[in-house]
């Protein structure tokens, strides 16, 4: 059996995929230097000098307090469980149990879960779906405008709302009009911008605007999905006014570890003081003019891709060569050059921040040996799934999943509540979540996807007995 250890040393390939530090060379330099010491200095606990994301004293309260002024905001804290663990006491924090929240279609698996940990009723609200690419969208204005004025009455008090900008493809939304609807509802309003974390520092390129500098309450930013921090790295910024400041760290405190690494906490630090830098927006525009350079050589060359508002995220669009993303992720892998995110109608490639010198040469000639080897006519694409309108689950998702429950074909669910939360990873958007209904069209959805993807999407549900 292959140890860990041995993986690490060994794995090799060019990684277009996160952490976008591409295997350490696009590390804040700082960060680099303190690597380069004897291993193992750097594993310290919560020493006094040092403190904690949730102390009062010590460099680390000192970093985030100057961070937050940095920033424009109120309040900080770093992350040692990715965005993912953010994203759920800020959730916590905003609603208490028996209360909804607005969630976006296309959220994150994350958000549900604290709706279990904190029996909160999620309200989804559809998103564009594009089916040439089978994923979808960011939300429009106009789109969530129509959900508010027909919102369900979900029978308890909606507490909050949260947003998703950019979506993991790098689709960017209107972020500003989409948080002045919501707050003129008097909801707070917490943005998972895990993926755009570069969009809240300078930049000399025009880039769409951060939540942060929009007006969010609050704003998650991953610090390896967007930025060149480690991996399980993250921040969340906090706005006074509508949340309290003592809620969030009530729930950070229930759900952080007691024994943060200092690494990474140092990896936070040197990770946002390296993007506030003078330095730091020449390395950006220099990748991105990379990346732009990158998608117009190959489109040239006959390479079909997918537009996006992130040129540092590349979607290829392998649907369009009769080819899935899942069976040319594994290609490509065998051949040295690994992806970040396989669907079955694209493959999607995160550049990061590393310089990938030979790039281009490379892809085409891969392209071209694939096409030779696997392409045919072009896929059909992927019906939006029936998720076009306001819905409130029949139960809330921790009851869903405290009742007895039995797991049936897809086509004998039709009028059953779902025990379970059905969720492709990558990205983590979730197709069915505990307490929803399956009605005939979410059924007869779910049954044509699995014949066609079966390794995607489950033949068998679970449902309540």
């Amino acid at each position: 059996m292959t140890s860990l250890l041995s993986l690490l040393r060994s794995v090799g390939g060019r990684s277009l995929h996160l952490p976008v530090h591409g295997r350490g060379a696009a590390l804040p330099p700082s960060l680099q230097r303190l690597l380069r010491q004897p291993p193992g200095r750097w594993d310290l606990p919560e020493l006094p000098e040092i403190g904690g994301p949730l102390e009062a004293e010590g460099a680390v309260a000192a970093s985030q307090a100057r961070l937050a002024t940095a920033l424009g905001v109120d309040r900080c804290w770093f992350g040692v469980n990715g965005a993912t663990g953010l994203l759920q006491a800020s959730l916590l924090a905003m609603a208490q149990p028996g209360e909804a929240v607005l969630l976006p279609r296309n959220v994150h698996r994350s958000l549900i879960a604290a709706c279990e940990l904190g029996g909160v009723m999620p309200v989804f609200l559809p998103v564009p779906f594009l089916a040439d690419r089978g994923h979808p969208g960011a939300m429009s204005v106009a789109g969530l405008r129509r959900s508010l004025d027909t919102l369900p009455d979900p029978g308890c008090r909606i507490a909050a709302a949260v947003l998703v900008h950019p979506t993991y493809h790098g689709y960017a939304a209107d972020i500003s009009g989409l948080l002045d609807l919501l707050h003129a509802r008097g909801l707070p309003v917490l943005v998972d911008e895990a993926h755009g974390t570069h969009l809240a520092f300078p930049s000399r390129s025009a880039l769409p605007a951060s939540a942060v500098h929009a007006g969010a309450d609050l704003v998650v930013h991953s610090l390896h999905k967007s930025a060149p921090g480690l991996a399980q790295t993250a921040v969340l910024w906090q706005r006074n006014g509508r949340i309290d400041p003592e809620r969030v760290q009530a729930a950070l405190q229930r759900l952080q570890t007691t024994s943060p690494s200092a690494l990474m906490l140092a990896s936070c630090e040197a990770t946002l003081d390296w993007m506030l830098s003078p330095r730091w927006p020449v390395l950006l525009e220099a990748r991105q003019c990379d990346a732009t350079t990158l998608a117009t050589v190959l489109a040239r060359a006959g390479v079909p891709l997918h537009s996006g508002d992130d040129p540092l995220r590349l979607i290829l669009a392998t649907g369009q060569a009769g080819i899935s993303g899942l069976e040319a992720d594994d290609w490509c892998m065998q051949q040295g050059l690994i992806a970040e995110l396989p669907e079955p109608l694209c493959l999607t490639f995160c550049l990061g921040f590393a310089q990938h010198r030979g790039l281009a040469r490379q892809f085409r000639h891969l392209w071209r040996r694939l096409l030779d080897e696997a392409g045919g006519e072009p896929l059909a694409p992927i019906p939006a799934p029936p998720c076009d309108r306001v819905s409130v689950p029949v139960l809330p998702p921790d009851e869903a999943l405290r009742r007895p429950a039995t797991r049936l074909p897809v086509a004998r669910c039709i009028g059953r509540i779902a025990a379970e939360l059905i969720c492709p990873y990558p990205p983590g958007v979730p197709l069915l979540v505990p307490g929803e209904r399956m009605d005939a069209q979410r059924c007869a959805w779910l049954e044509q996807q699995h014949r066609r993807w079966p390794d995607q999407v489950p033949g068998m549900v679970k449902v309540l007995a």
